[in-house]
């Protein structure tokens, strides 16, 4: 699809799990991998470990709700690696948030927005400038099952994510006939080594995304 040296995939949310096996799976490509995530230790160790399976990477902290945080991440690794080609935006939720909607305080609203939608708007307008004067790249999006069933036992996630997957189809609205491309990926069940969805299945719907370039919104059931 590309002609150009693969650029940078830079993954907010990046862990062990499916961070980790987007890592892979777009270096395959050729994409270097930046990471960002809350835990310096998990980030370098992440970092380590993909270094041994011969993968560059660079890793900066940055909570994923704070938006000055994720712009300074992403600004540092494009610092140090180039632009952004490819920004996944895939952090795990706050479990802890998760509960019936008559429990659901204000309060906890607005720290699920502030890790699903602000800080996915954070990380696009981080990288978009760079990718409209490149003239290519994607933001990929990724989110639970939840905005394709909402469960009032689950209420953070179901209102987080349907505003997520609105702020997602607005951009891909806005960049319709550029060559940037929007996708939102929506997993429904577990996802983890032994449960409904492993990491790299994901990893590889999220290629698949990229590559073909013609999926604004994909679901794996």
């Amino acid at each position: 699809m590309h002609n150009q040296r693969p650029g940078p995939v830079h993954i907010i949310g990046a862990g062990p799990g499916v961070g980790a096996s987007v890592a892979r799976r777009f270096a395959r490509a050729g994409h270097p991998a930046g990471l960002v995530a809350r835990d310096p230790e998990r980030l370098a160790a992440l970092a380590k470990a993909l270094a041994e399976d011969g993968i560059q990477a660079e890793w900066h902290p940055a909570d994923a709700s704070d938006p000055t945080a994720v712009a300074r991440a992403l600004a540092v690794l494009a610092e140090r690696q180039g632009p952004a080609e490819v920004m996944c935006f895939s952090p795990l939720p706050d479990i802890g948030l998760i509960k019936p909607v008559l429990d659901t305080r204000a309060d906890d609203l607005e720290q699920a927005l502030a890790l699903n939608v602000v800080g996915a708007a954070a990380a696009a307008q981080a990288v978009l400038p760079a990718m409209r004067t490149a003239g290519r790249g994607t933001l990929l999006f990724v989110t639970g099952g939840a905005v394709e069933h909402p469960n009032p036992d689950r209420a953070a996630s179901a209102i987080a994510g349907a505003a997520e997957q609105a702020y997602a189809a607005l951009l891909s609205q806005a960049l319709a006939g550029t060559p940037l491309h929007i996708a939102h990926l929506v997993v429904v069940g577990p996802v983890g080594p032994g449960l409904k969805h492993e990491p790299d299945t994901v990893a590889d719907h999220l290629w698949q995304l990229h590559d073909a370039a013609s999926e604004n919104y994909a679901v794996l059931t």
